[in-house]
C-alpha cells in the first residue's frame, strides 16, 4: 500500500469497508499500544456499537481503506447526550500522510453538526504518535489513569483526552 499525496478521500464507513477496517484495527491491536482489546470484533458487533453518523474511512485513489474513525455513545444518561468516545486507526503504510488528521477533522465536523460538545478517548502514553495527532486536532490531555487495566500481563496507564467544541456550549 502506497497512498499518494492529495489522493485521500473521506467517506462514510459502511459494510463495504468491513474487511479492510477490521484488518487495520487488528494491525493496531497487534502493535500493542492502541487498545486493551486483543482481537478485532466481528463486523456485526463493530457495526452495532458505532454511531452511524460518526464513522468515516479515508480511501486512496484506488478505493483502498487507509484508515478509519468511529464514535460510540459514552452513556445513555441524558446529561451525556453530547459526549462520545472515539477510536481512530491508520494503516501503518499510510501513517505520516495526514490520514489521521483528515479522519479526526471529519469526525469533528459530523459531531459538531449533531450538537455533540465533547469527543473523548483514552490512549496508552506510549502511543506518542496518537497523542501528537490528537493535540494537532485540538484535543487536550485531561489526566492519566494509572494502572487502570492489565494488558498481556502488564498493568497499563491510560491518558484521558478530550476535545470540547468551541461552537457548542
Amino acid at each position: 500500500m502506497t497512498p499518494h499525496a492529495g489522493t485521500i478521500r473521506i467517506t462514510g464507513l459502511t459494510a463495504e469497508h468491513a474487511d479492510e477496517v477490521l484488518a487495520i484495527y487488528q494491525l493496531g491491536i497487534d502493535e500493542g499500544n492502541a487498545t486493551f482489546e486483543t482481537a478485532a470484533p466481528r463486523w456485526e458487533a463493530f457495526d452495532t456499537a458505532k454511531l452511524p453518523d460518526h464513522r468515516h474511512v479515508a480511501v486512496d485513489h484506488d478505493g483502498r481503506v487507509l484508515g478509519w474513525v468511529a464514535a460510540t455513545k459514552v452513556s445513555d444518561r441524558c446529561a451525556y447526550a453530547g459526549v462520545v468516545e472515539h477510536s481512530v486507526y491508520v494503516h501503518p503504510a499510510a501513517r505520516g500522510r495526514g490520514v489521521g488528521l483528515a479522519l479526526l477533522d471529519a469526525l469533528i465536523a459530523t459531531t459538531e453538526a449533531a450538537g455533540i460538545w465533547t469527543i473523548q478517548s483514552g490512549l496508552f502514553p506510549e502511543n506518542t504518535a496518537s497523542l501528537a495527532l490528537h493535540q494537532r486536532a485540538g484535543f487536550r490531555v485531561i489526566g492519566t489513569r494509572e494502572r487502570i487495566g492489565c494488558h498481556h500481563g502488564v498493568w497499563r496507564d491510560v491518558v484521558l483526552i478530550e476535545r470540547r467544541s468551541a461552537r457548542i456550549s
